[in-house]
């Protein structure tokens, strides 16, 4: 069985590559105008072809222009880009912006790069996230860990998110993703079919919330993945 975990694994990274690299590149190009449309329904095609399959709890609060989800790995945007039908501004290292193709999709799909090792990153941040709401109006995506986690536990989130939240008197909603990982798994390089869960938890409005809204959010996403998990185990 893990020889042939192993071998969904590469099917999943050659569907993923070819699917960004000859689908979504040329097309958001070449209809710039309909490049959420192309991204959305190539997502979807790459779901079906590794194997995968999405459940939804709650709702996207269509006042929120700010999500925060939990990240263990690629599954997580591409899933999030097939359930959702609104063009997000996603918040990416600036290091993902040079990767062959995979920069190429950001660049064209016009996300945000950070740079985590530059002070005057956050900065930038602020600047693009205020202009994403307010010129393009678009919601900014983000994961608050800052990286990929190896487990269920959340790490540290950073500064940032919670910083232009405040700036921008944003009102943003959690979303707790789980399942990406089994479906394929970047740190063992391992892949199976299986089913993503996406969870959709209140929104808060910065602008009136307790000075612990941030802790307050990573809390309740945590005791949601630890749910999740409690339920996955019981019907082990």
């Amino acid at each position: 069985m893990k020889t042939f975990a192993k071998i969904r694994f590469y099917w999943g990274a050659f569907v993923i590559s070819t699917v960004v690299g000859l689908g979504m590149i040329p097309l958001i190009h070449l209809f710039p105008r309909r490049k959420g449309t192309i991204m959305h329904t190539l997502n979807r095609v790459i779901l079906f072809l590794i194997g995968a399959k999405i459940v939804t709890e709650g709702h996207r609060d269509p006042e929120a222009n700010l999500f925060l989800m939990n990240h263990q790995g690629i599954i997580d945007i591409i899933t999030m880009e097939a359930v959702e039908n609104v063009h997000w501004r996603w918040v990416a290292k600036k290091e993902l912006f040079e990767v062959p193709w995979f920069g190429l999709l950001l660049k064209g799909g016009d996300m945000i790069s950070v740079d985590r090792e530059n002070k005057a990153g956050l900065v930038k941040l602020f600047k693009d996230a205020k202009e994403s709401i307010e010129e393009k109006h678009r919601a900014v995506a983000i994961f608050p860990e800052g990286t990929r986690a190896s487990d269920q536990k959340l790490l540290p989130f950073k500064p940032g998110p919670r910083f232009i939240a405040q700036k921008l008197g944003m009102k943003v909603q959690p979303v707790v993703i789980v399942g990406s990982k089994w479906v394929l798994n970047e740190h063992n390089r391992t892949a199976h079919s299986g089913t993503v869960k996406v969870i959709y938890l209140p929104s808060v409005d910065v602008s009136t919330a307790p000075k612990d809204w941030y802790d307050r959010i990573a809390q309740t996403m945590q005791e949601t993945i630890d749910r999740e998990e409690r339920e996955c185990a019981l019907k082990r």
